[in-house]
């Protein structure tokens, strides 16, 4: 890990489309001022909403993005919040996650959805006079469901050090920390950089030497960060979303329904011979549009529309598949990861757990794949990690923000990949089939 060094040429690939980036951590790390600071800065707020978020004669940068009103009663980030902003090399959507342990839902919905985060670390809240210096629970566990969300990018920025009384000291040690437990932990982390979010130092300008730091700004790296890679190369595979009739339509040399979406793998283009999932019916792909609807081959990542060459059931929840993907694999292999999405009604998977009643074995949930609902049950707690020793310990269940491996029974079979190998077939999201609260974010191997 090299917070000295300039982005690699590597880096600064795939750096056209616009990056999406959350800013996560611990609680009143600094995180909605952080990003007051990068719009304010890159001149991206209106003087008149500068004079709107004005506390006691200074302006509360917090204020910019905290837009729930018991966000600003109790000085704290609920929900998320997105925010867009651009400078000459780039355009950006943030998203301001919550760091309190009872909104990590939505700090992981914000995160499934990133090309990178910035993980916020409080100087002034660790011993950082101490080269062993502990890190904060929700540092790693943000840290690490970045990591187990495949999140591409993860860049530590170290706040609040214009606070301390030797930055350059703190700097030292908190970085030395941050990259032994992201080597223990196998993260991969793109910089770590030290910031002062309030004073706005090496947000947006880099201050050249300031904690011994001579690299470039906060703003400067997420310039070159790359996007998502969208998984193109595997085989076909789109979950119906819509369908739309137009059976008015005297043309019968082809199906009359087309089936909307966004595609979750590989390539959608005219002459494809595909295969319904769950039906197992074939056919041939007669027309594709995209979002515009205008004729054109579609790659996985972006919406499309499907006209099929004959009528086909399908439904809101189905999939059309890539036709040589086999629709059927032994229960008892599913620890092997497919290279293929198979047909599978038992999985492990690994959980991020954020109902605040504990996961139980036996228990029947809801679970959404794609579009597609079926019930759940898990059959046993494999095993919990500690978030502090990174051990994987015996669990008989999960408490409210656990992060553990579980095997789970489907009522009824799904194309499923591992989550390593495609990010949209091998997610599932798990339901309370009483409360209907987001119980967990399912990751299946």
């Amino acid at each position: 890990m090299n917070s000295i060094a300039s982005p690699s040429l590597a880096t600064l690939q795939d750096t056209q489309s616009a990056l999406r980036f959350i800013t996560c951590g611990s609680v009143d790390d600094g995180k909605s001022t952080l990003i007051g600071r990068l719009l304010v800065d890159s001149k991206s707020v209106l003087q008149d909403q500068l004079a709107g978020v004005q506390r006691s004669g200074e302006t509360d940068l917090a204020l910019l993005t905290d837009g729930l009103s018991a966000e600003r009663e109790q000085g704290i980030t609920i929900d998320v919040a997105y925010r867009y902003f651009a400078t000459p090399a780039r355009k950006f959507i943030i998203g301001d996650a919550p760091g309190h342990e009872q909104y990590t839902r939505n700090m992981v919905t914000a995160a499934s959805s990133a090309d990178a985060a910035v993980v916020l670390v409080d100087a002034t809240k660790l011993d950082w006079r101490s080269p062993d210096l502990a890190l904060l629970p929700q540092t790693r566990r943000h840290s690490l469901l970045v990591h187990m969300l495949r999140v591409p990018s993860l860049v530590f920025a170290v706040n609040k050090l214009d606070a301390v009384e030797n930055p350059t000291l703190a700097f030292e040690h908190i970085r030395a920390a941050l990259e032994t437990f992201a080597q223990a932990a196998g993260i991969s982390v793109a910089a770590t950089v030290p910031v002062s979010a309030l004073k706005g130092w090496n947000v947006v300008t880099a201050e050249t030497g300031w904690c011994g730091y001579t690299g470039p700004s906060l703003l400067q790296w997420l310039e070159g960060l790359p996007g998502t890679p969208a998984d193109s190369h595997l085989s076909m595979a789109f979950p119906v979303q819509w369908v739309e009739k137009f059976s008015s339509s005297a043309d019968t040399s082809q199906g009359r329904r087309v089936f909307w979406g966004r595609l979750g793998a590989g390539q959608l283009s005219v002459g494809q011979t595909v295969q319904v999932f769950p039906s197992g019916q074939s056919a041939v792909i007669a027309q594709v549009l995209d979002h515009a609807r205008r004729p054109a081959d579609v790659a996985a990542g972006h919406s499309a529309g499907v006209v099929l060459d004959r009528e086909v059931d399908v439904s809101r929840g189905d999939w059309i598949l890539a036709a040589d993907v086999p629709q059927a694999v032994a229960d008892d292999d599913f620890d092997a990861p497919p290279a293929t999405p198979v047909a599978r009604r038992e999985l492990t998977a690994t959980v991020a757990w954020m109902d605040d009643e504990p996961l139980v074995p036996g228990r029947l949930y809801w679970a959404l794949h794609g579009h597609r609902w079926v019930k759940a049950k898990v059959r046993r707690v494999v095993h919990h990690l500690d978030i502090h020793t990174l051990a994987e310990e015996p669990a008989a269940q999960l408490q409210a923000n656990a992060i553990g491996v579980v095997e789970l029974v489907l009522q009824e079979a799904l194309p499923l990949r591992a989550f390593s190998e495609a990010r949209i077939q091998g997610a599932l999201i798990l339901v309370d089939t009483a409360s209907h609260k987001t119980a967990a974010a399912a990751l299946a191997h």
